[in-house]
């Protein structure tokens, strides 16, 4: 049986790995097998960019952090080697490790969770093709200036014409 210290240790990490899952928007959880220190290096140093945190954590200790953090769904994945994203962008962490579960065979997406929604690996695979909100805002705004511009240059013709005509 471990030592009381231990198990207090633990208890700080859970409640660590809680407090983070419940502060976050949107997490990812992987299988890393497989990878080169060198490709994990990488991932993680575009993941920091991004504003992810990413961190490999014990199965157990993540077990009982979702639990409290109320995403139980989740814990049906906790087998093998598992790495969590989490995020306060919904959709950061499942564009890049998407893409990268795409160059790597052996890295291959778990699940994941936006809020208290939880989707499969299908699910994270399809958040992972969703634009960052920078792009669609860009495309928002883009579609509706082209409607707007016609109005304008209409309104203008108009105001013209009943110029000329007085």
């Amino acid at each position: 049986m471990p030592n009381q210290s231990i198990l207090e240790q633990k208890k700080q990490k859970v409640a660590e790995i809680t407090e983070l899952l419940k502060s976050s928007t949107a997490g990812v959880l992987v299988n890393y097998s497989g990878i080169s220190v060198e490709d994990d290096t990488k991932l993680r140093k575009e993941l920091r960019e991004a504003g992810v945190k990413y961190a490999v954590e014990k199965n157990t200790l993540l077990r009982f952090a979702m639990q409290n953090a109320g995403l139980d769904k989740l814990t049906e994945v906790l087998s093998g080697a598992t790495a969590i994203a989490v995020s306060d962008d919904e959709t950061a962490a499942a564009r890049i490790l998407g893409k990268y579960a795409e160059d790597h065979e052996n890295f291959t997406l778990k699940a994941g969770f936006i809020g208290s929604e939880i989707y499969d690996a299908d699910g994270v695979k399809a958040l992972s093709k969703i634009p960052p909100k920078d792009t669609l805002l860009a495309q928002l705004v883009g579609s509706l200036q082209g409607p707007v511009q016609k109005l304008a240059a209409t309104l203008q013709a108009l105001a013209e014409k009943n110029e000329e005509a007085a």
